[in-house]
C-alpha cells in the first residue's frame, strides 16, 4: 500500500457520508428479530428493555426463546411486575448469569410502581433503575426513544476498532462519529448487525461492508487482530459436593439464598465451592436426614465454569424411605416437575448425573 493509497483511504475513513451508508446497507440487511421494531413500527420500550438485559454475555441465538416466552407470559411490564421473583427466576433457568434475573423483577417492580409502568427517555433516568448501566441504558435511549446516543456492545467494538484501528479507550468517542442527524435507534442496530454478520471475530467478509473503503485495519490487513484485549483472567479452580437424594420419584433440593452467586434459584444440598478442598469436611455439610448412614459417590465430577472461577462437583447419592421428612429449609419435589424449578446449569448437570441422565431435560 502506498503512502498516498493509505491518505485516500484516511480521507474516506472521515468522509461524512459514513453514517448514510450504514443506514441504506441497514434498511437492505437488517435482522429479523423478535424484539426489533419492524420499519416503520415504534419501538416498545419494554421489548427493548427485556431483549437488552437478556443479552448481556449471551448470543442472540440463545436469548430468542426466552424472549418469546417472556413477552408471552408477561406482555408488558405491569405484568411483570405482578410475577412473583419465584416465577420470573424459573422462567429464566438456564439462561444463566441470574443476578439479571433478579434486576430483571426489581426494574419492572421499581417502573410499574414508582413510574406508572412508563420507562423514562433519558439514559441518566434510565441508568436509576435496577440492573440498568451505562450500555444498556444508552442501548434502550437510542433504540426505544431515538435519543443521540451510541451503546457500544462486543459487536460495535469490534467495528469501530477495525474501522480506525484503535484500542478500547477511544472506541466510545469515535463509535459517536457514525451517528447521524436523525434515526440513532437504525445506526446503533445497524452497527450491531454489522458485527454480527459482516464485521465477524474471525474471517470478516470485508468485500460485503458498506465502510470496506474507509477501514485501517483492512488497509493494514491486520484486522482480525483487532479489538486488541488484556489476557482474561480466570480465577482459581474451586471445588465441593453435591448431594442428590430421592425419595421415591421425588428429589430433594433447597433454595440458595437471595444474595450471591445464583441467588434465589433452586439447588440440591451441597457443600461451600472451595479453592482449598477436602472431602472429608465437604461431607461433613451432607443434609443429615433419619435412617440415612451412607452415601455413594458417582464416578467423575460435574465440571461448570462462572465468569470468574471453574468449577468441579463430586456429587454423591442416595436414596431414602417414603415419608422420610425433609430436613429444615428443604423440600421435596417430583422429579416430573423438575423443568419448572428455577434450576441453573450447574444444578442440572448434577442431577443429570446423579440420576444417570434421568429425570430432567438439559436447558
Amino acid at each position: 500500500m502506498t503512502l498516498a493509497g493509505s491518505t485516500t483511504r484516511r480521507k474516506k475513513a472521515d468522509a461524512p457520508d459514513r453514517p448514510a451508508r450504514l443506514l441504506a446497507w441497514y434498511d437492505r440487511h437488517r435482522r429479523r428479530l423478535p424484539w426489533r421494531a419492524l420499519p416503520g413500527e415504534v419501538a416498545d420500550p419494554y421489548r427493548v428493555w427485556l431483549s437488552e438485559i437478556m443479552l448481556q454475555q449471551t448470543t442472540v441465538k440463545a436469548v430468542g426463546p426466552y424472549f418469546e416466552k417472556f413477552v408471552t407470559r408477561w406482555p408488558d411490564v405491569t405484568a411483570m411486575a405482578l410475577a412473583s421473583l419465584d416465577d420470573v427466576l424459573r422462567m429464566w433457568a438456564g439462561l444463566g448469569y441470574y443476578s439479571r434475573a433478579r434486576n430483571l423483577h426489581a426494574c419492572a417492580v421499581a417502573v410499574a410502581g414508582d413510574l406508572g409502568g412508563v420507562f423514562p427517555d433519558t439514559e441518566t433516568d434510565l441508568r436509576a433503575l435496577p440492573g440498568i448501566g451505562p450500555y444498556t441504558a444508552a442501548a434502550i435511549a437510542a433504540i426505544a426513544f431515538d435519543r443521540r446516543t451510541m451503546p457500544v456492545d462486543g459487536n460495535i467494538e469490534r467495528v469501530v476498532s477495525r474501522l480506525y484501528a484503535v484500542a478500547k479507550p477511544r472506541i466510545q468517542e469515535l463509535a459517536a462519529t457514525l451517528l447521524g442527524p436523525s434515526r440513532a435507534g437504525d445506526s446503533a442496530q445497524a452497527l450491531m448487525d454489522l458485527g454480527a454478520t459482516i464485521c465477524t471475530p474471525k474471517k470478516p467478509a470485508c468485500s460485503l461492508c458498506p465502510l470496506d473503503d474507509g477501514c485501517a485495519a483492512r488497509a493494514r490487513g491486520d484486522q482480525e487482530t483487532f479489538p486488541r484485549k488484556a489476557p482474561k483472567k480466570t480465577g482459581a479452580l474451586r471445588r465441593g459436593a453435591a448431594f442428590v437424594v430421592t425419595r421415591g420419584d421425588t428429589l430433594l433440593v433447597r433454595t440458595r439464598p437471595a444474595k450471591g452467586l445464583l441467588g434465589g434459584m433452586t439447588e440440591v444440598p451441597g457443600s461451600e465451592w472451595l479453592a482449598k478442598h477436602d472431602d472429608t469436611a465437604a461431607l461433613a455439610q451432607a443434609p443429615v436426614i433419619k435412617g440415612l448412614t451412607r452415601w455413594h459417590r458417582k464416578a467423575g465430577v460435574v465440571t461448570h465454569v462462572f465468569t470468574h472461577f471453574p468449577l468441579e462437583l463430586a456429587v454423591y447419592t442416595a436414596s431414602v424411605p417414603a415419608r422420610t421428612r425433609a430436613p429444615d429449609g428443604m423440600r421435596w419435589v417430583p422429579l416430573v416437575t423438575l423443568n419448572d424449578e428455577a434450576l441453573p446449569n450447574v444444578m442440572r448437570k448434577v442431577i443429570a448425573h446423579g440420576l444417570g441422565g434421568d429425570g430432567i431435560r438439559p436447558s
